[in-house]
């Protein structure tokens, strides 16, 4: 077991090194800003445009299936009922709903009049769009014939409400079934800002790769203060690391650190860096942010219009991933 275990690290280690010769350019629940947010035709989106990974969140169902949902909870901005109505308030609770139930809802349109909606003028809403399964996600890809995208998972829970999603250790263990199922563990990063995850797949599955998220803001800080320890992170104290987020996640065993892009600084970066981390930035919308952010050094960009990083790429002479057009 011990040889596997050790087989395996270095397999992952391996895999790491594309990222260390090419800019990982991740597509924000698809393409976000183009397409209705994790939807095959997001994902679709993001395929015909070329990225290099396809970043999405995982949510599980009552009846046990994986499914693709940033919010543990219907989102009223987003969804409509079998009425054809938006929600009035917030939506049923996935982990709560049968997955027969959740697809009876419309995930394609923006609600006119939200923040939302302000946001993203440039999304073309699909009316008739459904909340997609991971299998749906993963036979889209191999559909296109893509065999290099990657994808990045993140488990959608908090320590703050436990009864809205499945308990860490089952839920990890399910995502790690089913990539191993679909034959993708060698092209999957497994993500989250509650890091209990993380550490079931670094013991259960260290062939799938870990990437450690935070931000250190007023409306998240999911590191803690200094002083304190914080209960998203698995039990790893800030205070006991010099309150250096990259040795503090270098303690958990993480190779990948996901961060607010405001958060980040050039020592940041190279202190992790230092430490055998790369270092990816969320979420990246503005061409002009997006060259500050490269500036620092950082080895991926996470973005919701992958379409504008690729000119920004391409003006610095970056590589760029392939194209591989697919009709979701």
């Amino acid at each position: 077991m011990k040889r596997w275990t050790l087989i395996a690290a270095a397999a992952a280690t391996l895999l790491l090194a594309p990222w260390a010769q090419a800019l990982d350019l991740q597509g924000h629940r698809g393409t976000r800003g183009l397409a209705p947010e994790n939807t095959l035709a997001s994902f679709a989106k993001a395929l015909s445009i070329g990225v290099t990974t396809l970043e999405t969140d995982i949510a599980i169902t009552r009846d046990g299936v994986l499914v693709i949902s940033h919010d543990s909870a219907l989102n009223p901005d987003i969804t409509r009922g079998p009425d054809g109505q938006y929600l009035n308030g917030r939506g049923p609770v996935i982990h709560h709903t049968a997955f027969d139930e959740l697809r009876r809802y419309d995930v394609g349109r923006i609600k006119p009049g939200t923040r939302y909606a302000g946001q993203f003028p440039e999304q073309v809403p699909l009316d008739g769009a459904r909340l997609p399964t991971l299998d749906e996600l993963f036979t889209l890809v191999k559909r296109s014939g893509n065999t290099e995208v990657r994808f990045a998972l993140e488990t959608k829970l908090s320590p703050g409400a436990p009864d809205e999603t499945a308990a860490p250790e089952p839920f990890a263990r399910a995502l790690i079934a089913a990539v191993r199922a679909a034959g993708m563990a060698q092209r999957t990063s497994i993500l989250s800002f509650d890091w209990r995850t993380l550490q079931v797949v670094q013991r259960e599955a260290p062939e799938i790769i870990t990437v450690y998220l935070t931000a250190q803001q007023r409306w998240m800080d999911n590191v803690g203060a200094n002083d304190g320890a914080s209960p998203w992170t698995a039990g790893f104290k800030l205070r006991e690391h010099g309150g250096s987020v990259p040795r503090l996640i270098h303690a958990a065993g993480g190779k990948v650190w996901s961060c607010f892009h405001a958060d980040l600084t050039a020592d940041k970066v190279k202190e992790a860096q230092a430490l055998g981390i790369q270092v990816l930035a969320w979420t990246v919308n503005e061409p002009a942010l997006m060259g500050r952010i490269l500036d620092l050094g950082v080895d991926g960009l996470i973005t919701d219009r992958a379409d504008l990083a690729r000119t920004v790429m391409a003006q610095r002479g970056l590589p760029l991933p392939r194209a591989t057009p697919v009709n979701p």
